[in-house]
């Protein structure tokens, strides 16, 4: 039995400037428009098991059923995503599934042995990051609030003309 549920749902990349990725996405790939959500402190969060704070910004997309996203840090403050940066890297950082048993799926990656990366809570969603090795692998918990903000994600890209406010803040 496979201890992820399903498809992959989105793909995370973390970058040094969400604007000029985002802009990058749309104008090179055809992928938008970019809604971003800015200046997020992530509540109850967790890096390899300490307490940290870490502020970011977010910007989402879709490409057809995937969602793609983009993860800004910043700050020092430890997580997966600062990690990843301090290693010279920048793009794909991890895959995400989703899921409406949250605490089950924990508990079978547990038994196999996964360790976590990170963990937190943005906006009552919860999500935690397995560390493993190349990719990180995300689960985030289905909620009401997060599939209203997805299906908007996703009805802005099935009705976005391609040049239109590439990069919008939400709300």
């Amino acid at each position: 039995m496979s201890i992820l549920p399903g498809a992959i749902r989105q793909n995370g990349y973390v970058v040094h400037d969400l604007d000029a990725a985002a802009h990058w996405f749309a104008t090179s790939m055809n992928i938008g428009p970019w809604i971003c959500l800015r200046d997020l402190e992530l509540d109850g969060f967790s890096h390899r098991g300490e307490p940290s704070k870490p502020k970011i910004s977010i910007a989402l997309a879709n490409s057809g059923d995937l969602q793609l996203e983009l993860i800004m840090p910043h700050d020092d403050q430890p997580s997966m995503y600062r990690e990843f940066l301090d290693a010279g890297r920048e793009g794909l950082q991890h895959h995400a599934w989703w899921t409406e048993d949250f605490d089950g799926t924990v508990a079978a990656a547990d038994a196999a042995g996964w360790t976590v990366g990170h963990q937190g809570d943005m906006g009552g969603t919860r999500f935690l990051y397995w560390d493993q090795g190349l990719l990180a692998a995300e689960l985030m918990e289905v909620n009401d609030l997060n599939q209203w903000m997805f299906g908007q994600v996703r009805e802005a890209a099935d009705t976005w003309d391609g040049s239109t406010d590439p990069v919008r803040d939400f709300g």
